[in-house]
Order: structure tokens, then C-alpha cells, then sequence
């Protein structure tokens, strides 16, 4: 991989796509030349990185050509898109679910697992946004002790949904104010016929419902463990819930190990494990808050306990902002590894 690669950036007037420039210019990422790609209807459109001004292109198969990075924000078209960047030689790093279990695509947090990048076939897979946040906060503690079981209970921001799920409860607080009846037509899940409103309530139900009783979304969680940590003995019992938030994700998260770990070495290696931060400071009212963890890098863990029942579980509560961590800096850390390591 050259140290200063060929990059274009698919989805790049979305919320992915603008935290990838964003991040770009933060981190000063190397690149020779730059593509921003797009629908047909953001085409023309002018966006300004690194003080030098782009034009937005239509993305269409032939973009990619002498590209040799693809960030692509998520979205259906991946599937359509990546295999013909593959064609041309591009690697392409997919926020989208399209490719995540493939077993020859690699699904990848760099902190966790960087030495599966180095098996990619073209394709590398960034997983899921609370897969993400919660496997940072875990990878330090299966490290001390292989992980039995985890019980997790997510709290995701709308943001999750796009910036249709931010408008609709911007939209909806402002009816409320008025003492307008809310309007619902993003959530849930937007493909379905019924909805309902996110202002001031809860919805256990992000994306579809499967036979199983669980959503599509809480069986990322389990499904993608597994495959990052490659360990499949791992009991994962998930409850995804979309709460009234503009950004960053939070997670309640109950880890059974194989032994049984003290909380100050818990603490201590998730303080040492880079991304991630201890917050937990129960005499000052220290925990981690979704309202203080957006736009930050790293993946904050609090309320770190013992269990009162079983002396091999820890409980933890965990927040990240899902649109970096969760989407757009995973993706951006794993071409910054293949950059460093020549891969």
C-alpha cells in the first residue's frame, strides 16, 4: 500500500461521509488524490477538504479506477459498487452490513483483531456501531480472562438512523412544544408501514424482527462477536433499544469470565487499552454520557461492579459516538493500519 494512497470516499455528502472528511483533516490522513462520490442527486455539489474544493461526482462502477482506498459510508449500493472497485484494484473499507459475514472478508476493529486486515481479498468489513463499542470495552477484559457470557442492553442515538431519524425528533420536540400531535415516519425502522414517535419515549426495535424473537440488529451483536474474536462459545444475549439522543450510543453490559476478575484489574486494563478510557467516579457523579462522549474518539467505561450474585461477572456501562468510533474512525484506523504496515 503506498504512503500516500489514492482515495475516494463513497457517500460523501451523508453523515458517514462527512465524518470521514472531518476526520481526514483531523488526523491529517495521507492521500495523493481524493475523490468525492455520491447519488446522482448530490452530484455537482462543491465540499472543501484540506482548503482545497471538490466537486461531487456520481458514483457509478468505472470511479474507482486508479483508486487504492474506497471508504464507503454504508448503504445498499455497496453491493453493487464494491466487488467493481475490487475489479480495478481498489480496496474498499464497508461501513454497510452487505459483507460482514462473508467468511472471506475480514471484520475488523483495529484495536481488537488488525491481524485479520492482512487476509482481505479486496474487501475489508467495519461492523456494527455497538458491536464496535461494546468489543472495546470487552477485548481488555477477555485478554484477563476468556469471556462465557455477555448480557447486553444498547441505548442508541437516532443518528443511528441518519439524518432523517436527527430531523424527526427535532421535528417532533418542537410539536410537543407546540402542543402539536408528533408526526412518525422514520422509526422504528423506516421500510416498515407502521411508526412511532422517538420524542420522549423508547423503542425496543431497531431494523426488523427475525423468527427468533430478536431483531436484526441485536443479532449483529452476537453474530459479529463471535466472528472478531473467533470464538463462537461466547453467550451473547442482546436488546437493542433506539432512545430519544441526537449522538453517541451507550450500552449496559454484563460479562461473565472464565475466572473470576477483581474490579481494579478490569479497570486497569481498560484504562490501558488504546481507545478506550475509564470514567468512574462514583463520590464526583462520574460516568460516561452519551452528551459528553459525541465527537470523541475514544470509547468511555463506567460503573465498573462486581456482580451481587455471581463472583465470575462484571458489570459495566459503556458510551461511544457511533458515528466515529462506530462508523467512520474504525473504517479510517484500518487504512491508516494497511498504510503503516505496507499491506
Amino acid at each position: 500500500m503506498s504512503k500516500m494512497p489514492s482515495v475516494a470516499i463513497l457517500g460523501a455528502t451523508g453523515a458517514v461521509g462527512q465524518e470521514f472528511i472531518n476526520l481526514i483533516e483531523e488526523r491529517n490522513f495521507p492521500y495523493s488524490n481524493l475523490k468525492l462520490l455520491a447519488s446522482k442527486r448530490s452530484v455537482g455539489k462543491t465540499m472543501t477538504v484540506k482548503g482545497k474544493a471538490y466537486i461531487v461526482e456520481e458514483a457509478c462502477p468505472d470511479s474507482f479506477k486508479g483508486v487504492d482506498i474506497g471508504l464507503f459510508a454504508g448503504g445498499s449500493v455497496s453491493k453493487e459498487l464494491a466487488p467493481a472497485a475490487v475489479a480495478h484494484g481498489c480496496v474498499v473499507i464497508d461501513n454497510s452490513s452487505a459483507f460482514r459475514m462473508e467468511p472471506q472478508v475480514p471484520l475488523v476493529v483495529p484495536e481488537v483483531n488488525p491481524e485479520d486486515i492482512a487476509g482481505h481479498k479486496g474487501i475489508i468489513a467495519n461492523p456494527n456501531c455497538s458491536t464496535i463499542i461494546m468489543l472495546m470495552a470487552l477485548k481488555p477484559i477477555y485478554d484477563l480472562s476468556p469471556i462465557k457470557k455477555i448480557v447486553v442492553s444498547t441505548y442508541q442515538a437516532v443518528s443511528g438512523a441518519g439524518k432523517e431519524g436527527i430531523d424527526e425528533l427535532k421535528e417532533q420536540v418542537e410539536a410537543y412544544m407546540k402542543g402539536e400531535e408528533p408526526v412518525a415516519r422514520i422509526l422504528p425502522t423506516k421500510s416498515l408501514d407502521k411508526h412511532y414517535p422517538i420524542a420522549f419515549n423508547l423503542l425496543p426495535h431497531i431494523d426488523v424482527f427475525l423468527d427468533n424473537g430478536y431483531s436484526k440488529e441485536e443479532m449483529k451483536l452476537v453474530n459479529e462477536t463471535h466472528k472478531i474474536l473467533h470464538d463462537d462459545g461466547i453467550a451473547v444475549s442482546p436488546t437493542t433499544v433506539r432512545v430519544p439522543v441526537f449522538r453517541s450510543h451507550a450500552e449496559s453490559i454484563y460479562v461473565e469470565t472464565e475466572e473470576p476478575l477483581s474490579v481494579e484489574a478490569v479497570r486497569k486494563a481498560i484504562d490501558a487499552f488504546p481507545g478506550t478510557q475509564v470514567q468512574d467516579n462514583l463520590a464526583n457523579m462520574e460516568y460516561p454520557m452519551p452528551l459528553y462522549t459525541s465527537e470523541k474518539y475514544d470509547v468511555y467505561v463506567g460503573r465498573i461492579r462486581k456482580d451481587i450474585f455471581n463472583p465470575n461477572v462484571v458489570n459495566l456501562w459503556v458510551s461511544g459516538d457511533q458515528i466515529r468510533k462506530g462508523a467512520a474512525l474504525n473504517a479510517l484506523q484500518i487504512a491508516e493500519y494497511m498504510i503503516a504496515h505496507n499491506i
